[in-house]
């Protein structure tokens, strides 16, 4: 059986290279002549045999399946579990790896949904639309009409592998023995308990649960869902950080990513967030209130949408992550392709950190990677450039207004271009920060008025009180970690965000 599925492998990796590569490859035959009738001739025919060699293949493989009877008794467990879909039978199956897409479906959206509202895929937050008149509206459609096609075939094709490179075939075969490696070590060390779930839009989501509630430790008590990055994976992912924490821990892989279907544009990765959530909540017993949704890299997208949707969600903690996708994207495109590219992600890749965060009332802890290669603007050497403090600007200009003035903006930013912990502990106290009379000023804040944020506190409070209120809650709600973009986080730097 590991023969049949290395050569699996082999031909699986034959195709992708094939598939992606083939449009060089038409180019070439074209140059050089052979797409015409007298080549193809010869061509067809070569075709023709490789078709009967990989038939006759085929027939072979089904025989030794057929005479092996260990393939017999696995065949046996699939279907007596997919009629019986109970906790003994899926125990024998989980004994065997094998093509994802044959495991039966453990949980659906339509357990807890209504079908009829939710076939068309979780709300996302859109961009404000231009107003225009009806005769302008109609005519600028017209005139934008190339852009959007152009805009589409980008999203649809490079622009959507370049923001997803996890997504892409030839890399998930090459990190395939890796992946095999860290999901066996999560079923084996921690018994993890693998399971697909079905998303409104008919993406499977393979998913890992790790269950610590029977453990001495409160810790064990809370869920942390884990969002990983880009090329990330819960195999080998940012879910080992609460794992080592002492956490029960629920991974999942981006659609398109691992055993999971589909591809992942942000109505999909929303649609397979929304379902990780209602599988926790419904099927592993788990309340809101008892989750913590960790996210790295561009797992912030799915982590903020789960926190503005689901507000009961304890906490919420972002590593590693950005506002808006629409500066980095400009970043590594050419300058005369600006309108092209803005278009493009508004359209079709339009992940709104920030706005989405902004609609969340709970506890935010940031934590930014002081080296940071990936989601500076500029460059590592560059911290101002770091995208995570526009996330952090824009949570509190948006939650503490009065606060946010352009004066506690500026004692911010000149906290966030610190670059090393002793410059930042310097700038911190040439303010004069009473860490004490800060505390106590929001707390009375919070008694006496509405707890939902945004808050007017600091409106009668000199210059000086906001400033020192202004660096206090940049302290609070970011932590520095001096490492590049794709260094794991220790488990020692996971930690709830602080409350009031």
């Amino acid at each position: 059986m590991w023969a049949i599925g290395l050569n699996q492998a082999v031909a699986s990796a034959i195709w992708s290279l094939s598939y992606y590569s083939s449009p060089l490859l038409l180019c070439y035959l074209y140059r050089k002549g052979y797409l015409c009738t007298s080549k193809l001739v010869p061509v067809s025919q070569y075709l023709g045999t490789v078709l009967v060699c990989l038939f006759g293949v085929a027939c072979l493989r089904g025989l030794g399946r057929w005479r092996n009877p260990e393939y017999l008794q696995f065949i046996t467990i699939l279907d007596e579990t997919r009629r019986n879909h109970n906790p003994s039978n899926k125990r024998k199956l989980a004994c065997y790896d094998f093509d994802f897409s044959y495991w039966p479906v453990d949980f659906s959206w339509k357990e807890v949904s209504n079908p009829k509202f939710s076939k068309a895929g979780v709300s996302l937050l859109k961009p404000e639309p231009k107003h225009r008149g009806s005769a302008d509206g109609m005519l600028n459609s017209v005139r934008t009409l190339p852009c959007h096609i152009v805009s589409y075939l980008i999203a649809h094709s490079f622009g959507r592998r370049m923001l997803y490179p996890g997504s892409v075939g030839l890399l998930q075969k090459a990190m395939r023995p890796m992946l095999q490696q860290g999901q066996a070590r999560l079923i084996e060390e921690f018994n993890g308990q693998r399971n697909k779930l079905l998303a409104c839009d008919g993406n499977e989501i393979d998913t890992m649960f790790v269950d610590r509630r029977g453990d001495a430790s409160e810790r064990g008590k809370t869920l942390v869902i884990c969002c990983e990055g880009n090329a990330g994976f819960y195999e080998v992912g940012c879910m080992n950080t609460p794992l080592e924490g002492g956490y029960s821990v629920l991974g999942w892989n981006h659609p398109g990513f691992g055993g999971s279907t589909g591809v992942p544009f942000p109505q999909n990765e929303a649609n397979a967030m929304d379902v990780v959530v209602q599988f926790a909540v419904h099927k592993l017993g788990f309340q809101l209130s008892d989750i913590v949704v960790y996210a790295w890299s561009i797992g912030g997208f799915t982590a903020s949408w789960a926190a503005m949707t689901y507000p009961e969600i304890r906490a919420l903690v972002l590593d590693a992550s950005f506002d808006d996708l629409l500066p980095l994207a400009l970043k590594v495109m050419p300058d005369s392709w600006r309108p092209l590219v803005k278009h493009t992600v508004r359209q079709y890749m339009n992940l709104n950190n920030a706005d989405q965060l902004c609609k969340y009332q709970g506890p935010v802890l940031l934590i930014r990677r002081t080296k940071d290669e990936i989601i500076t603007t500029t460059g590592p050497e560059d911290i101002m450039s770091n995208r995570g403090n526009d996330l952090l600007l824009k949570l509190l200009q948006f939650r503490y207004p009065k606060v946010m003035t352009e004066e506690g903006v500026r004692a911010v930013r000149q906290w966030l271009g610190a670059t090393s912990s002793v410059e930042e502990a310097s700038v911190y106290s040439s303010y004069e920060v009473d860490d004490d009379w800060c505390v106590s000023v929001l707390q009375s804040y919070q008694t006496d008025r509405e707890t939902l944020f945004p808050w007017s506190v600091g409106e009668d409070m000199a210059l000086e009180g906001r400033r020192q209120l202004a660096l206090f809650l940049a302290r609070k709600y970011m932590r520095n970690f001096e490492t590049t973009h794709c260094t794991p986080l220790p488990h020692s730097e996971f930690y709830p965000p602080w409350r009031l």
